[in-house]
């Protein structure tokens, strides 16, 4: 989107979920609620708010501003407000419609559409949303050519209310109309939407099923990561044991938060991160996992996805393991009977 685009011209998304920076789409747009600490301290209000949304430049932000669009506890302010610890600020900003986002025939597999919505498997290392890195080969590039008659907000956007990473594979579902998308987030809000993964963790885990109920946000450390912490919002996460080898579990994973990568950061924080986790994973030559599977991503499929369709009907959708992933589980799983 060209930065001096006015904001009229933008829809206004008055559905939108209220979230945290980190979960923040620009894509989506919607209401963001975003709490300085003391690191922000006397932070002009343009620059915190750009540096925790980092889909926004700054002068688009000082339009949002201009416009009204950014309030601290309540009341708008101008960009050169400085910041204190303690203050809530909300940001509402309108979707972001890239007229530049082209349509590019890649294969999908579709497991589900119709008029309103389209219910795929996501192939790993495919990334959802063109960003700085991946302006092409994206799965919003894939859809536009799919699906050119998808009309979200004015535009030919397809409506993504949930993400998987771009190496965990699966299913996700994108709404074609706004009517879709108004009742997809509608779900999520009120978390019906059941999702379910399979996940393949490092070391042998005890509990045939346990239920991690901890907040997650930013890590303060490491701000490109995740973590438990105190100042996160809720998250839980329920797992079950399927099976146990030497090394590693076999978990089937339900989540009825949706926090920024919840399974990978609540498994790791029990000591059973996800086997193949680049980020929150165990290395290599250390403790037992010098001995584990050798995967070539992280060891998470989304395999199960259960939602409303626009005609009432209660679905659920299914989606086998990938083939890497099964090859990983057949080797492990003959190696323990021989």
């Amino acid at each position: 989107m060209d930065d001096a685009e006015s904001l009229e011209a933008i829809a206004d998304d008055e559905d939108a979920v209220l979230a945290t920076g980190e979960e923040f789409d620009a894509s989506l747009g919607g209401l963001v609620e975003l709490r300085p600490g003391r690191e922000h301290t006397n932070v002009r209000l343009d620059r915190f708010v750009t540096e925790a949304l980092r889909d926004l430049s700054r002068s688009y932000v000082q339009q949002l501003i201009d416009a009204g669009r950014v309030r601290v506890d309540g009341e708008p302010r101008r960009a050169a407000f400085k910041m204190t610890p303690g203050e809530v600020v909300v940001v509402d900003a309108p979707p972001l419609v890239d007229d530049d986002l082209e349509p590019e025939a890649i294969p999908l597999d579709i497991v589900h559409e119709d008029a309103d919505l389209i219910v795929l498997n996501k192939a790993a290392g495919m990334v959802v949303h063109p960003a700085p890195g991946h302006p092409r080969g994206t799965l919003v590039n894939a859809l536009l050519a799919h699906a050119p008659d998808i009309a979200i907000a004015g535009s030919n956007r397809p409506g993504i209310v949930h993400r998987l990473d771009k190496d965990t594979s699966g299913l996700m579902v994108v709404a074609k109309t706004d009517r879709a998308r108004n009742a997809l987030v509608a779900q999520w809000n009120d978390r019906s939407v059941r999702k379910g993964y399979i996940a393949l963790v490092s070391g042998v885990v005890v509990d045939d099923e346990a239920t991690v109920d901890a907040p997650i946000g930013r890590d303060p450390a490491q701000r490109q990561r995740m973590a438990v912490t105190a100042r996160g919002r809720r998250a839980v996460t329920h797992f079950a044991v399927r099976e146990r080898f030497p090394t590693s579990s076999l978990l089937d994973v339900e989540i009825e938060t949706g926090r920024t990568h919840q399974i990978r950061v609540h498994l790791a924080f029990i000591g059973h991160p996800v086997v193949g986790d680049p980020v929150y994973g165990r290395r290599r030559g250390a403790g037992e996992s010098g001995n584990e599977p050798q995967v070539s991503r992280q060891f998470l499929h989304a395999a199960k996805l259960g939602l409303r369709l626009m005609d009432g009907r209660e679905v659920t959708f299914e989606a086998p393991l990938p083939p890497d992933l099964a090859q990983v589980l057949e080797a492990l799983q003959a190696s323990r009977e021989a």
